[in-house]
């Protein structure tokens, strides 16, 4: 079968149950593309040494992500392939002795590991060497950059990463792909390296939103999500936070540009206040993400800071002179603010429409943009998918992010598949 760029995961199961594809088609269609893309984009930490092996004893096309090649963040645990946590080297390891779980639910799920995508350090702010693909001078966004940049080149269809604060959306907009942070807790993290335990989630890129409908029900068995026939009595309310850091007009453009789509698929743009103790939540999350990663990292501070990057051990000092009471109150204030969210959700509106990031991806490859407008919504658990619907003044892509209460992961992703779907 001729790999289109447009296949999607649906698609390809159906060619594969009807004969017009083979299990390995896609495989060789990425590694081709790989070898085409990789020099200028560098993805990849680490590729498969060999043709991963198809679950056996089954049917072709019976798995939901049968044959779909996959990339891994390199902080998450395999057995045959290094890993780094984005280090460059001062600290790694051959393999793990098991695979993360994640990736034992992919293969049995029938998805090809195609390799390990590159991350900075630890998942925090030190880039790694990977290039954003629409203008290698520019940074991917972090700190899941070669999972958001393997799929925007086309590498892969999918790729998982993590979020701690923005990495999963921030390098989504910043690619131009759709990048879904479930709610916490969704997957387990079990084989992931932590950063901070009560924030780090773990998320997937594509570059349809068919295909991030699909692997949330492959890795959750929930069903198959379908598209409504348009968005009528859905109520989307606008509120980037924080409030009082000013959005650019690029980001200003791609609201107003998500706002007109939803009202053509006839939801309805409802005014949403929030007070403030939701501003509150930003300097919240970086209290508890410096406590835990203090703890999370403090073998690896103790022998190896050193080497680490400075933004790394000034996180990490922060965290070590944080009281045990800041961090609670850090913790409580979001347990009161779930809480209010969710009234919010249940009478004001259906979903939130909100900034991912800043603005195009930055020039300069020496940082990976500021994840402002993810923190909150990281501290909350909510979930949240980036929609890649604009462009910046230079051509580069400017998503947006669509939110839902806790738990409401299927419902947030049926809005956005029929928003995609609509005319």
């Amino acid at each position: 079968m001729t790999i289109d760029p447009h296949l999607t995961i649906e698609n390809y199961q159906a060619a594969l149950k009807e004969g017009r594809a083979e299990p390995y088609d896609w495989w060789h269609y990425c590694a081709a593309h790989i070898e085409t893309r990789e020099p200028e984009v560098q993805a990849w930490e680490a590729l498969a040494p060999r043709l991963p092996a198809l679950p056996s004893e089954v049917d072709v096309g019976s798995k939901p992500l049968y044959g779909v090649p996959v990339g891994i963040k390199d902080i998450i645990d395999t057995t045959n392939m290094p890993i780094t946590w984005g280090t460059r080297g001062y600290l790694s390891s051959p393999g793990s002795q098991l695979n993360a779980a994640l990736v034992t639910l992919l293969e049995q799920q029938g998805a090809l590991v195609m390799g390990k995508t590159v991350s900075t350090e630890f998942a925090y702010f030190t880039p790694g060497k990977t290039r954003n693909p629409h203008d290698p001078t520019r940074t991917p966004g972090g700190s899941s950059s070669g999972s958001a940049a393997a799929v925007a080149a086309g590498m892969v269809p999918l790729a998982f990463g993590t979020q701690t604060a923005g990495s999963m959306i921030r390098p989504a907009s910043y690619c131009g792909v759709f990048g879904f942070k479930p709610t916490f807790g969704t997957l387990s993290c079990d084989g992931v390296k932590p950063f901070a335990a009560s924030l780090d989630t773990l998320g997937w890129f594509t570059r349809h939103i068919d295909d991030i409908c699909t692997t949330f029900s492959a890795l959750t068995k929930a069903p198959t999500i379908p598209a409504l026939d348009n968005l009528k009595g859905v109520r989307v309310g606008i509120r980037t936070l924080p409030i009082d850091e000013p959005l650019t007009p690029e980001v200003e453009q791609a609201l107003a540009n998500a706002q007109a789509r939803f009202e053509q698929a006839g939801a309805e743009v409802v005014p949403l206040n929030l007070d403030a103790r939701y501003e509150a939540l930003v300097e919240h999350q970086k209290v508890v993400m410096a406590y835990e990663a203090a703890q999370s990292l403090a073998s690896e501070y103790q022998d190896y800071a050193a080497k680490m990057g400075v933004k790394l051990v000034q996180l990490i000092e922060q965290g070590r002179a944080t009281s045990f009471h800041r961090y609670i109150e850090a913790k409580r204030a979001a347990s009161e603010m779930q809480q209010a969210l969710a009234q919010v959700f249940s009478e004001q509106v259906d979903i939130i429409l909100a900034a991912s990031a800043q603005g195009e991806a930055p020039k300069g490859l020496d940082a990976t943009g500021d994840p402002i407008y993810c923190r909150a919504w990281t501290l909350l658990g909510v979930p949240c998918l980036n929609l890649p619907l604009s462009q910046g003044s230079a051509g580069m892509p400017v998503g947006v992010q669509v939110i839902a209460d806790r738990w409401q992961d299927e419902k947030l992703l049926q809005i956005a598949r029929t928003l995609m779907k609509a005319d």
